[in-house]
């Protein structure tokens, strides 16, 4: 997600107006103020194991702050253990194997019963960043923004078997668990890549027109939607961006639809048994799209959650969302001439994980 910063630092000072709070049947039913220091990317429910995995980040510029993989219990938040050396952007579990994967540059593989690392994985000119497990094949895949690929990776041994070009930016992946991944681009001009896991070769793009800079993606695959979370819409110089969440068939990529977002989406999920899509964003909100029938949709709530809680992650025993943030200090003066805007220093300590739930 590392190209997507600013335009997540941007738009986490905007909320559309009327979609900042919107009653519903979603809140926040926990808070655990874990702390730890250190940045992060995502979070990773395993529902098989119950752990809930955050890879923390290390910089030079803090060199006290250790990278590991911190490990909670997914059903009270408490901390499970840690694994120290393991960073990156994310993680993801073989639940049949019991073999865990993280997007670090070198890919590590680590047990998940004895939370020990077992090897790295030379990920060669990629820049691990976000990570699918496929139960379909037992395969890992890590996409990375600079070779706009995915390395793929079996899970069972963690052999590299080889890479896909994907012709775009990839962010957020999710499988038909029939052979089909699809996975989401970030490009300015947004579109969806149809890979055919078996050939390991991409067979179509789905184009999103005016649509981009897109980080989330869930699947219905019953009725064999998908929903791609999108920060940007419209022509330039439009101005703000409007977030929207496109819908579109995952058979042909017809779009049935697009519904406005209350923020920059950096991750989407589906529940098959309730029909809604959830979408997280930087700036503090969640909004919930309703699956009314195959063709009908609606923005069903927009939830206030923790400002930066940009990342989500689903439970599908509990139907809990899980994301999580840290509060910061006030945001300093924005640098003349215009240019990124500054983050307010983060306060120690602070680091938290949301469950949210009805």
């Amino acid at each position: 997600m590392r190209q997507f910063e600013l335009v997540l630092a941007m738009m986490a000072a905007f909320a559309p107006s009327g979609l900042t709070q919107q009653a519903g049947p979603y809140k926040v039913l926990k808070t655990a103020r874990v702390g730890g220091e250190g940045s992060w990317d995502y979070i990773y429910a395993d529902v098989a194991g119950r752990r809930l995995y955050i890879p923390r980040r290390g910089t030079p510029a803090t060199p006290d702050v250790q990278t590991r993989l911190s490990i909670f219990n997914l059903d009270t938040l408490e901390p499970a253990g840690e694994i120290a050396g393991v960073g990156g952007q994310g993680a993801a579990v073989d639940p049949k194997s019991g073999h865990g994967f993280t997007s670090s540059k070198p890919i590590s593989m680590f047990d998940t019963k004895t939370m020990a690392l077992i090897k790295t994985i030379d990920a060669g000119a990629a820049q691990p960043d976000g990570i699918y497990f496929d139960p379909f094949n037992e395969r890992v895949y890590v996409f990375s923004h600079p070779t706009k690929d995915a390395t793929v990776i079996d899970a069972k041994d963690g052999t590299v078997l080889g890479t896909i070009d994907l012709g775009g930016v990839p962010e957020q992946g999710v499988g038909d668990g029939k052979g089909t991944l699809y996975v989401v681009m970030q490009d300015a001009q947004g579109s969806v890549a149809v890979v055919d896991v078996k050939t390991m070769k991409v067979t179509a793009h789905y184009p999103f027109g005016d649509k981009g800079r897109c980080n989330g993606l869930a699947l219905d695959t019953k009725n064999h939607v998908l929903f791609a979370a999108c920060a940007t819409s419209g022509n330039p110089p439009a101005q703000p961006p409007q977030p929207m969440m496109v819908i579109l068939s995952a058979e042909d990529g017809k779009i049935f639809d697009s519904l406005p977002l209350a923020g920059a989406s950096d991750g989407a999920v589906f529940n098959p048994s309730t029909m809604e899509v959830f979408s997280t964003h930087g700036n503090g909100t969640l909004t919930v799209v309703k699956e009314k029938g195959p063709a009908s949709f609606e923005v069903e709530q927009n939830l206030e959650t923790m400002n930066g809680a940009r990342t989500i992650t689903f439970d599908a025993k509990t139907n809990h969302i899980f994301t999580m943030s840290q509060e910061r200090g006030p945001a300093p003066a924005p640098p003349p001439g215009g240019g990124r805007p500054p983050q307010g220093t983060p306060v120690p300590g602070t680091f938290t994980i949301l469950m949210i739930g009805k």
